[in-house]
């Protein structure tokens, strides 16, 4: 039997909250409609990469989100002493490059582990906390990485509706 995307249901943005449920939410928003919009794709969907010339596939964004979740939560303000999941140094964009045997359904597990991980790594920071990530030369803050990551989301959600509508016409918000 070949797997597929679950079904996903989006949790409602509240329209007033203190600052970080806000954005909480909204990052819960954003990872929640990347998985939406692969709901119902089997493996060989989710693979495909149908925006020639771009190699661009859903899959390759689930990944990315991963690592990205894992790169600015855990590692660069959590301060984990973690590796990346795709990537290396040999391989920069494993996460969106390696997908032709990539398993959808343990790429999927991995990024629901690692939003609750990321999540729990910065529970206990402040939205003031500042940190220096491992890549970079720059003094970020968690409230910077929260609003980066409703961006990155939202663009990578943008990429993901084209991909979906030349995979099989769906499309949505």
């Amino acid at each position: 039997m070949t797997w597929t995307a679950p079904e996903i249901e989006r949790t409602p943005t509240p329209l007033v909250a203190d600052e970080r449920p806000m954005l909480q939410a909204w990052l819960d928003r954003h990872r929640e409609t990347l998985l939406w919009k692969c709901a119902g794709l089997n493996a060989e969907q989710l693979r495909s990469r149908p925006l020639a010339p771009s190699g661009l596939s859903l899959l390759g964004l689930v990944r990315h989100m991963s690592e990205v979740e894992r790169g600015w939560f855990r590692i660069a303000a959590a301060g984990a002493p973690l590796d990346y999941l795709y990537c290396s140094e040999d391989n920069p964009d494993g996460d969106f490059d390696d997908v032709a045997d990539a398993d959808p359904e343990d790429a999927f597990a991995t990024h629901h582990r690692e939003v609750r991980a990321a999540d729990a790594a910065v529970a206990a920071l402040t939205l003031d906390h500042t940190f220096t990530h491992p890549l970079r030369t720059a003094v970020f803050s968690l409230r910077w990485v929260y609003v980066h990551m409703i961006e990155e989301y939202a663009r990578h959600n943008g990429h993901a509706d084209l991909l979906r509508e030349h995979i099989d016409s769906r499309t949505g918000h």
